[in-house]
């Protein structure tokens, strides 16, 4: 893990909430979507099959735990989960929950422009509320 870098494009529209056993928990500075990131801190990594079995294995624990905390925490219909990586290379899951009433909807997030981004009191909310989520350590 020490060689890991972050993608300056992931860090310079997200915000670093937690660490897991694997992965960077990242809620993105746009706010016109309930947003959030799994980045596993590893050099190098662009696909989930670059994973080791045992790290495939944590990413889709750290998936389910976050994604049962969004789901318990946002009232959303759908929530969407995807590893795509046209833009930035370095492996990264989204995990989007959307609402009917959401800016995009029922439109993919990606590639729109964002107009509302998160306060800084936003963030230490989300941030706290991160605290009922046992899978990740509060950074």
């Amino acid at each position: 893990m020490s060689d890991f870098e972050l993608d300056a494009r992931l860090a310079q529209d997200s915000v670093l909430l937690a660490r897991g056993p694997l992965s960077q928990l990242r809620l993105m500075k746009a706010a016109d979507c309930t947003w959030f990131l799994l980045v596993p801190e590893q050099k190098g990594v662009t696909e989930i099959t670059d994973l080791s079995e045992t790290d495939q294995l944590n990413l889709w624990k750290e998936s389910q735990a976050l994604s049962e905390w969004l789901l318990q925490i946002y009232t959303g219909c759908k929530l969407n989960v995807a590893a795509i990586g046209n833009v930035v290379s370095q492996l990264h899951m989204h995990h989007v929950v959307r609402y009917p009433t959401d800016a995009f909807w029922p439109a993919p997030i990606w590639g729109q422009t964002m107009t509302r981004f998160h306060a800084d009191n936003d963030i230490e909310a989300i941030r706290s509320r991160l605290s009922e989520c046992s899978k990740f350590i509060l950074v």
